[in-house]
């Protein structure tokens, strides 16, 4: 039997999540909100930042907190993409071929360091992520739902790495960075390695895979008003007219705009999308799906920068009688 949750019982479990990993992730708030908007709205993750910022850490506690089957690839320059889809071996004992599953079996993959592998390897992850499925030797696999892929990618060492194509980062519904800690923050983390005596750590579970699954149906009755869709559309409509721009968004990024904005006002305690939703997670949502002209690379011109000025002069629309009227607050 599903459960049914209210989204009033979304917004109590999103926060006792974030609790859980923070308990492991330290001084990221606003990162690990839209790594679980991700989540929740039924999308992966890119997580990309300099080495040791806390990318594996956030997968691994998620995966806890969340009660999820948990996967680690270790994305390298040999890697096939039999090691990720698993492959048919023969079996002497029945002398039969018999299928030896491989890490996309599971409910959450974290595919670390994934521009570390040739495009062959990280194209084995386009049909898992797109389709649910994979299919080896003609023969497909229905994989485990939920399913979700949170991925990591170091942005600063581009020796013996493969970036990621545009097909592909097209794939991830958010591209998220943690950035370094604040003083105050590194010595929590310091502090708290000295209090539990051990490296490991481990986060408590709070819901499992049923339970992400009825999150998730929730969150598709979030009310999106239709100034609020047009104003998604408007702005990746704005970068592909932008002149710092070769490649806009494409539909996808509106699409990705309307599902995590609606997982985000749920953690946020509401049941309706407003424009400042739209605007938290913008960046995370339109900044990997756009390409700078590369002679504005000398000026620079980045995504973060472009998408910044289309927020500011793409009119907000203005507030609608659904988005004033009373609704819950969560926590």
């Amino acid at each position: 039997m599903t459960e049914t949750l209210s989204l009033h019982d979304v917004t109590d479990h999103t926060a006792h999540i974030l609790a859980a990993v923070e308990r492991a992730v330290v001084g990221k708030r606003a990162s690990l909100e839209l790594v679980l908007a991700g989540v929740l709205a039924g999308g992966h993750v890119l997580m990309e930042d300099f080495p040791g910022l806390g990318k594996t850490l956030a997968a691994r506690s998620f995966a806890q907190a969340l009660g999820l089957d948990f996967a680690r690839a270790q994305f390298t320059p040999d890697l096939l993409p039999s090691d990720l889809t698993g492959a048919f071996i023969y079996d002497q004992r029945t002398h039969e071929f018999v299928f030896r599953r491989g890490p996309l079996f599971t409910e959450l993959l974290l595919a670390d360091e994934i521009n570390r592998t040739p495009p062959k390897t990280q194209s084995a992850l386009l049909e898992a992520m797109q389709e649910g499925q994979i299919t080896v030797e003609g023969e497909t696999f229905a994989l485990a739902q939920p399913f979700h892929v949170l991925a990591t990618a170091n942005p600063v060492e581009y020796e013996g790495t493969y970036p990621l194509p545009e097909a592909q980062l097209d794939r991830f519904l958010l591209r998220i960075s943690f950035g370094y800690p604040t003083a105050g923050e590194e010595w929590e983390v310091l502090r708290r390695r000295v209090e539990r005596q051990q490296e490991a750590q481990t986060v408590s579970a709070i819901t499992d895979a049923a339970g992400l699954v009825a999150m998730q149906r929730a969150v598709e009755t979030v009310t999106v008003d239709e100034g609020v869709g047009r104003y998604c559309v408007r702005l990746a409509a704005a970068t592909r007219s932008h002149a710092s721009l070769v490649l806009g968004a494409s539909p996808r990024g509106s699409l990705a705009l309307m599902l995590t904005s609606r997982a985000y006002a749920v953690i946020r305690g509401r049941d309706y999308v407003t424009p400042e939703d739209v605007k938290a997670v913008a960046h995370a949502a339109l900044d990997h799906r756009v390409t700078v002209r590369p002679e504005l690379w000398i000026n620079d011109v980045t995504a973060q920068s472009v998408i910044s000025s289309i927020l500011s002069t793409v009119p907000t629309p203005s507030p609608t009688g659904r988005e004033v009227r009373t609704g819950y607050e969560g926590p």
